[in-house]
């Protein structure tokens, strides 16, 4: 299983915060049970939420470059390649 993210982290610790005083205030339960309960929901909330946080796309050595045909690392035949900047286009720099 990989590492959470720090997003993951925010997302499902905000999530369980915000939703456990939430549902108390509504609820407005003093029992202990009561208490557990909701405190078992919003953490099942939470988790819900931080496994539901897109992950981030892999960036690094490793990683599939665009174009690639099955991330081999070579190039695809529709790959673009960028045209040589004009001479004419640049402007010059004053100092």
């Amino acid at each position: 299983m990989p590492r959470p993210t720090a997003a993951q982290l925010a997302y499902g610790s905000a999530t369980v915060i915000v939703s456990t005083i939430a549902m108390l205030l509504l609820s407005q339960t003093s029992t202990g049970l009561g208490v557990a309960v909701i405190c078992a929901a919003a953490l099942a909330l939470g988790l819900l939420v931080a496994l539901t946080v897109p992950a981030p796309k892999r960036r690094g050595r490793h990683a599939a470059r665009p174009g690639d045909a099955a991330g081999t690392g070579a190039p695809a035949a529709s790959a673009r390649v960028p045209e040589p900047r004009q001479a004419g286009s640049e402007h010059p720099v004053h100092h």
